[in-house]
């Protein structure tokens, strides 16, 4: 029965990694399908209370999700490759699947007031700041020495929230920090450099943020949703990629639809659960 439970738990995994990889597919999100979420959240905040446990069941979910990842990054490294354009509108529909659910959400967290809007604000504000240089970005990330592992370590701390908060994907936040592709060609070359104080950052991250994030969706769930909301919303202008052309009109319509459509269903079900 143990070793059937690992099992289970290494397919939610490799579920989790593969959702993880779609910009506006929350990791956390698929994890409330599947089940894990609070035991997640309970075994990172509660991580040396009971090490051995804990370590077990995270490290069996990780070596899932880690799995997951490397098995389909190249998939959508080559998609956003050969239809840029089109991927484009793959991930605003998937992101503004995620909307009504998060706004579901912020709504029976309790009775709102015009000042929860000034979190949405703020939300959207801090994004469109972080979009606003995204070539110092890259170059930052590229650049060899302790300045490109430190600002790899931050976007690892930053990746972190967004892979404990339910509604935020973990890969939607690498894009708009403009590290998307970069992260995708990193896994499948291999590229250590990039790859460690990224890991590094997401763990010290993680561990950091559950039981502020915990505490925060306690005492505070609707502002707190409202926030999430406006990093969502202001993540759609960053991805989107311009009006198509002619030849791209239906394919994109169509992408859009179908990821709206699968994201609102997978939201509408986490939600439901």
């Amino acid at each position: 029965m143990i070793a059937l439970g690992h099992l289970i738990n290494f397919l939610k995994g490799m579920a989790v990694g593969v959702a993880t990889l779609v910009p506006g597919v929350s990791g956390g999100t698929m994890s409330i399908i599947l089940g894990i979420y609070d035991g997640l959240i309970h075994a990172v905040s509660t991580f040396f209370k009971d090490f051995k446990k804990n370590f077990v069941y995270l490290f069996v979910i990780a070596l899932g999700g880690g799995l997951g990842i490397l098995i389909f990054s190249r998939i959508l490294e080559s998609a956003l490759t050969a239809y840029p354009h089109i991927m484009r509108y793959l991930f605003m529909g998937v992101i503004t699947g995620g909307l009504p659910v998060l706004f579901r959400k912020a709504r029976v967290s309790g009775q709102g007031n015009m000042g929860d809007s000034l979190y949405l604000v703020l939300g959207a504000a801090i994004v469109l700041l972080m979009t606003s240089k995204p070539e110092a970005v890259v170059n930052l990330a590229t650049s060899e020495g302790i300045s490109g592992m430190i600002f790899l370590f931050i976007a690892g701390v930053i990746l972190a929230i967004a892979l404990v908060l339910p509604g935020i994907s973990g890969s939607f936040m690498l894009l708009v920090l403009g590290l998307y592709n970069l992260f995708l060609n990193a896994i499948n070359t291999l590229n250590v450099a990039f790859l460690i104080p990224l890991a590094l950052g997401t763990v010290a991250g993680t561990y950091g943020s559950a039981k502020i994030i915990e505490g925060l969706l306690k005492k505070h769930p609707r502002q707190t949703y409202m926030f999430i909301i406006g990093l969502v919303v202001g993540s759609i202008w960053e991805v989107f990629p311009g009006i198509p052309s002619k030849a791209q009109v239906l394919p994109s319509i169509v992408v859009f639809i179908v990821g709206f459509a699968a994201l609102y269903w997978i939201g509408k079900k986490g939600y439901t659960n």
